[in-house]
């Protein structure tokens, strides 16, 4: 029997960097599995983004997963809300709640940087008490009372929002992770009366939290402090269509990320959970490749392994670590997965892509066509080629990411 994985390279392609001689971080990397998959496979570019949506590993993902991004995107965060089993009711809005660093000085708010989106990658108990303690905060808590804003924190910094009777018409709330290191005035929220509402709670958080403890301790250990929110991702309620109805596989999803849990969970698809899985470099790469094994072996047609690291490397300024996630990827993931399938004795098409660029030149994401390879065990096609933006803009070209899915399976239109 067939068996067919997805396996998700989060940003890991880019544009050539000045600082690698010319070279795309993929073009750099040592990735000889990968190279060997799509020696024997297709090389090819696919659009995962439609044109004038925001690129983003939402829009991209839904693409990727079938569900056409320009019927059912209505943000970012419903999709992650969904992650955690939170329901949104009529008139709810959702937000996500990063923790982020604004740089520290004598400056007004609306000058200061963001200088991580993630708050020093900060997570698990300390993200949680941070959270809890600005919502509880006796100044805070009244102001988030009255705006109907209560928070559902994660062990991370992705924190979810949720606003009750919210108007969010005219809303532009910006990514933090797409101004790093620009004064945070022109990015605050804007365009509408509730817009207000969300910039004066983070005015007031970052009073609140620039001293916390917590903080106070990052930043004698030399870390950076998680010293504010940024409310952006906002969305309404979402439906996705059934990806076992639609078609005929049953597969489970394996990523640390809330908003691909989400996604999963909506369409139909089960999720695991993997002990040491982050989001980050040091994810447990091993756990989340045994656990896309284990799950075909216990009778899953498909399985998704989504690998978040190559994305936050590149927003965190880290060139190098961007490089050895992609590495990891071929070495801890692909290797031990293409050996297991192996001495498993079954047939097995791989795709395997990056949602979309992120690009180290600005740290933030581009929704310029990304490269995919496409192998099957049982056929070979001898064409040669390395796993690269260059390779893939010479292959096939598909330009709805949304057919992605078909051709993985070979079905419908799926044919290269």
């Amino acid at each position: 029997m067939m068996k067919y994985i997805l396996i998700i390279g989060d940003g890991m392609a880019d544009n050539p960097v000045d600082a690698l001689g010319g070279k795309t971080p993929l073009e750099t990397a040592r990735i000889p599995h990968i190279d060997a998959l799509a020696a024997g496979g297709t090389v090819g570019s696919v659009l995962t983004v439609p044109r004038g949506l925001p690129p983003g590993s939402d829009t991209a993902i839904l693409s990727i997963f079938g569900a056409d991004p320009r019927v059912c995107f209505t943000g970012r965060s419903p999709l992650e809300a969904a992650a955690g089993g939170i329901s949104l009711e009529a008139g709810d809005v959702s937000y996500r709640c990063n923790m982020v660093t604004l740089e520290d000085g004598d400056m007004a708010f609306e000058d200061r940087r963001i200088l991580s989106h993630s708050g020093g990658s900060i997570e698990g108990a300390e993200s949680i008490r941070l959270a809890e303690d600005l919502f509880s905060h006796p100044e805070f808590g009244p102001a988030a009372e009255k705006a109907g804003i209560r928070v559902y924190p994660s062990p991370s910094f992705r924190h979810i929002a949720v606003q009750k009777g919210a108007d969010i018409q005219g809303l532009v709330a910006t990514p933090p992770h797409d101004v790093l290191d620009q004064p945070i005035g022109p990015n605050l929220p804007r365009g509408c009366d509730n817009a207000e509402t969300l910039l004066a709670l983070m005015k007031l958080a970052h009073r609140v939290l620039d001293r916390h403890p917590i903080n106070e301790e990052r930043r004698r250990a030399g870390k950076l402090p998680a010293n504010g929110i940024w409310f952006w991702a906002e969305g309404t309620a979402v439906a996705l269509d059934s990806f076992p109805k639609k078609y005929g596989k049953a597969g489970l999803v394996v990523s640390a990320v809330p908003l691909v849990q989400g996604i999963a969970r909506l369409t139909g698809l089960d999720i695991t959970l993997v002990e040491g899985a982050t989001g980050e470099l040091d994810t447990n790469y091993e756990g989340k490749t045994e656990a896309a094994v284990t799950a075909l072996r216990d009778g899953y047609d498909f399985t998704a392994v989504h690998v978040e690291a190559p994305d936050e490397c590149t927003h965190n300024g880290d060139t190098e670590g961007k490089i050895k996630a992609i590495e990891y990827l071929d070495g801890r993931v692909v290797a031990p997965l293409v050996q297991k399938l192996k001495g498993e004795g079954f047939d097995y098409r791989i795709l395997l892509l990056s949602d979309h660029k992120t690009l180290t030149s600005t740290r933030g994401h581009d929704g310029d066509p990304v490269p995919f390879l496409l192998y099957e065990s049982s056929r070979e096609t001898g064409r040669g080629l390395p796993y690269t933006e260059k390779a893939g803009e010479n292959g096939p070209f598909v330009k709805e990411g949304t057919r992605l899915m078909e051709i993985l399976f070979g079905t419908g239109e799926g044919k290269l």
